[in-house]
């Protein structure tokens, strides 16, 4: 198939070796769930199905936060933004840098000493049980659209180079997928992650070293790029409607990745699977060298894709309808001379897809069971809430193949529905770093700061894909492009008939924008600097509505909700300036409030899961219903209005009874809370099971 004027193109179908290295492929992450479907606890409990017993180790737990949005959208994806724009886009590596301290430091000590299964917890602990399902239903909507586009994109782009049926590629991936994980929980999720990155990068290789040996070798490929103006790696424009600049990269790239590293239930489910917080961290960092590897490799092949079709763009050619499918074209171009390099490359694609498709159903499985199921359902057994765990699972999965087919009559709105997906993880950012660092910001703060934020970047972003804003691109040629011969005699002469004016090349110049005034500068806003407007907004809106209806007394706060940032980057400041720089938040008082936790275990409450107190700690005890589970509203506010006293005065009254006991050490404010946290009576408790 070529556009009026080119000669069609033989491009290789599949082999069936091809389909076989496929094949294999989808048996081996099919066994891996099999295997831990009948090893250790045999998925038995909520805890080894979600959260892997919080015994894995570092290096499985790492690949899996690579893996996990490291989809088949960033394989095709990103050698195509280099081939079209070039490579300004590849510095974002620099932000995966900054992203990591900021998790690392600020949001996953939060969610690792509070314990929690499910992220949004820690939202109605700090604000309500409202705005916990605001943000838990806002994460399921953004994930089974988001899965159903992942598995749907790379089929489609497959389909028209490699003769793969669609939907034998959309049905074989979404059933394998939801299979695996379904029965083997957590731990098969993170080793045919890991199996699956292993894939990946397996993929690139072939391509990158085939096409440098083709092209002539790695420096002929870089001078071709140069001097078709591809390369560019620092561009300091200021001007926030530049589609690309070292601001917008490194600064909007960095909230973008906070956003997913961050507060996204997928990653923070990866960061309790291990059983320290160190341990934890540890496989952050390595996650950001991988993920410096994957965009150094995919950056590769999107030089090798230009140097190969710098004469030829198989674009405006009529080879290809789309960018998404330059990557699958060139394999078949370049390793269909040896049976089975297509198939790893098809794998490597798939692998994506899968990884990000089995870490998104097993945290919406998380997210559902703990902030909609345990609500409503709270008399059912262990047993029965692992069941319901892996049910979710396969709803979850056919739901994203029904998106997957509903997402191939979308068209053209495709694109869109991804940025959208972009724009939600915004304003959850915001939302979480209000309550994180903010102790003075009330659940009145949230609802108003969130939902104006969310009005504020859709408008934007539908604004945009209303009125595309226009963008400067390099150079293309389809100068070397076979055309159509006419023949003028049977033996003298031919001559090329010139048919179009597109074999002419087209130079990168001045684009006219003729769009209202609006979109020339408001919806013209690069889009990586979607998050940063969503954040701020949060902030900016929910702190002046929380002071407005009465800040929260930074005092009743439990101190594990707020980071001790201060302790953090001013460690050497004297302790009388730490105290002062924490606001008011007890940050004393963490220890308190870790033996309160453990006293409540022995109250006779009700059971609800196994989990760690403290994780740190190796011991795992028994948690029994909080108050947090009982009351929609903040329990020590309604307490204290029945007439008990409120939280301040409680934990004092703790504090009190502390100062009797010489025997225990002081709580370190950074929350690196030593092991005797989990308390004499938590031991106790946890003999007498």
């Amino acid at each position: 198939m070529a556009n009026p004027g080119f000669a069609p193109r033989h491009i290789a179908l599949f082999s069936a070796a091809d389909y076989a290295v496929f094949i294999v492929m989808l048996v081996i992450s099919a066994a891996i769930g099999v295997f831990f479907a009948f090893a250790g606890g045999r998925q038995t409990s909520t805890r080894e199905f979600l959260l892997a017993d919080g015994k894995m180790s570092i290096f499985p737990v790492a690949m899996s936060l690579l893996a996990s949005f490291t989809s088949a959208i960033t394989i095709l994806g990103m050698p195509a933004e280099i081939y079209m724009h070039g490579t300004m886009f590849a510095m974002i590596g620099l932000s995966f840098a900054l992203m990591s301290l900021v998790t690392a430091y600020i949001y996953m000590p939060v969610f690792y000493y509070l314990g929690v299964t499910s992220a949004y917890e820690y939202l109605e602990r700090r604000f309500s049980k409202g705005v916990r399902r605001v943000g838990s239903a806002t994460f399921i909507l953004q994930m089974v659209m988001y899965m159903g586009i992942v598995l749907y994109a790379p089929s489609l782009a497959l389909e028209a180079v490699t003769g793969m049926n669609v939907w034998a590629a959309v049905l074989s991936l979404g059933i394998i997928c939801t299979f695996y994980t379904t029965i083997g929980g957590m731990k098969a999720v993170l080793w045919t992650d890991t199996f699956q990155v292993c894939v990946m990068v397996a993929g690139f290789l072939a391509v990158i070293i085939q096409g440098c040996h083709q092209l002539g070798g790695i420096a002929e490929v870089w001078k071709v790029n140069y001097e078709g103006g591809r390369l560019e790696f620092f561009n300091f424009d200021v001007d926030p409607r530049v589609r690309h600049s070292s601001w917008s990269v490194h600064i909007g790239g960095t909230f973008m990745w906070i956003a997913i590293f961050g507060v996204n239930q997928a990653q923070v489910q990866r960061y309790l699977t291990v059983d320290k917080l160190s341990r934890a961290q540890i496989a952050l960092y390595l996650n950001v060298v991988g993920l410096w590897l994957i965009v150094t490799l995919a950056t590769l092949c999107g030089l090798v894709l230009y140097a190969f079709y710098k004469d030829c763009d198989p674009i405006v050619a009529g080879y290809i309808r789309t960018s998404d499918q330059l990557m699958p074209l060139i394999v078949m171009e370049i390793l269909s001379w040896l049976p089975g390099l297509p198939g790893l490359f098809v794998s490597c694609v798939f692998a994506g897809a899968l990884s990000t498709m089995s870490s998104g159903l097993n945290s919406l499985s998380a997210v559902t069971l703990e902030d909609f199921v345990r609500s409503y359902k709270k008399d059912l057994t262990e047993a029965q809430y692992t069941m319901i765990s892996k049910i979710l699972v396969a709803i979850y999965g056919g739901l994203m193949m029904l998106m997957a087919y509903v997402s191939s009559f979308l068209g053209g709105i495709l694109q869109a529905a991804l940025s959208i997906f972009g724009m939600i993880g915004g304003p959850l950012l915001g939302l979480f770093t209000l309550g994180i660092l903010f102790p003075w910001a009330n659940a009145w703060g949230a609802y108003a700061g969130t939902a104006t934020s969310f009005l504020l970047v859709f408008w934007v972003g539908i604004g945009a894909q209303i009125y595309k804003p226009p963008v400067n691109k390099p150079p293309i040629s389809v100068a070397g492009c076979p055309r159509i011969n006419e023949t003028i005699s049977n033996v003298t002469m031919s001559t090329v008939t010139m048919v179009t004016d597109m074999f002419t090349t087209t130079e990168a110049g001045p684009v006219v924008d003729d769009r209202p005034d609006i979109a020339k500068y408001w919806y013209s806003m690069s889009y990586l600097y979607y998050s940063v407007i969503a954040v701020l907004t949060v902030l900016i809106v929910g702190l002046v509505v929380s002071f407005i209806t009465g800040a929260q007394d930074p005092e009743e706060l439990d101190p594990r909700l707020i980071t001790p940032f201060f302790d953090t980057v001013c460690c050497c400041f004297p302790e009388r300036w730490r105290a002062k720089l924490r606001c008011g938040v007890p940050q004393e008082d963490r220890e308190l409030w870790m033996e309160k936790d453990a006293e409540e275990f022995e109250q006779g409450q009700e059971l609800v899961e196994l989990k760690p107190v403290g994780r740190d700690s190796q011991k795992q005890l028994l948690r029994r219903k909080t108050p947090w589970d009982n009351e929609p509203e903040d329990y020590y506010s309604k307490k204290y209005q029945d007439g008990g006293p409120p939280r301040d005065e409680e934990m004092r009254n703790l504090k009190g009874e502390e100062d009797h006991d010489g025997d225990k050490p002081p709580a370190n404010p950074n929350g690196n809370v030593p092991d005797e946290r989990s308390s004499k009576s938590s031991v106790d408790f946890e003999s007498s099971i």
